[in-house]
């Protein structure tokens, strides 16, 4: 998935796009889910987004090879770290008291990956009891070494409680004191609203 066909990279109005595989069952997984993938691009405003879903040739071709397409609006509340170099979600929102949208991403060291994965099952079983998680889905660019999450949180107070939660906190920790990431981003995002294509 990290090669994004040449007419998705220069979408009029489209600032960053990624083309990404996704994984099954909860959270991280080993396991890829073939009949499920993700478009994440981040608009200049809602109006040129309108215009590449109704009127583009790009979406229509996406349209014509896909059984539905699932379109999830969000608003940027801001992100640290970054994607291959640079933060895409600098924009800080207020956040609205709603449902919240969560996407995390992680570039892994090489010689951690046994020790990253010996733990993705303790953390998606932890996310699958999560109180007021209302989805999740893991995504990706590569295979094993680049892993990232979405997940759609009932309210910001939900999300909090599990990202505070012992599992989480504990993984968190090994996380940074065994220095598993080569790169990583957390972003926050007001939900706005989803659409069937």
């Amino acid at each position: 998935m990290q090669l994004l066909p040449p007419h998705l990279a220069k979408i009029k109005g489209c600032e960053f796009v990624k083309l990404l595989g996704t994984g099954s069952g909860f959270g991280f997984s080993l396991w890829p889910d073939f009949s499920t993938y993700a478009l994440l691009m981040k608009w200049k405003d809602e109006n040129q987004a309108e215009d590449f879903f109704q009127n583009s040739n790009e979406f229509n071709e996406l349209k014509s090879k896909s059984n539905s397409i699932e379109t999830h609006y969000l608003e940027s509340l801001g992100a640290h770290g970054s994607w291959y170099g640079e933060n895409p979600f600098p924009e800080k929102g207020t956040y609205n008291g709603g449902q919240i949208a969560v996407i995390t991403r992680a570039r892994i060291n090489i010689h951690k990956l046994p020790r990253f994965w010996q733990f993705v099952p303790k953390a998606s079983k932890a996310i699958e009891n999560a109180k007021g998680l209302i989805t999740t889905k893991g995504i990706g660019e590569w295979p094993l070494i680049e892993q990232a999450t979405f997940s759609i949180w009932e309210n910001e107070q939900a999300m909090k409680e599990y990202a505070y939660a012992d599992t989480h906190k504990e993984i968190i920790g090994k996380v940074k004191k065994e220095n598993w990431y080569k790169e990583e981003l957390f972003s926050r995002f007001n939900y706005i609203k989803s659409i069937n294509h």
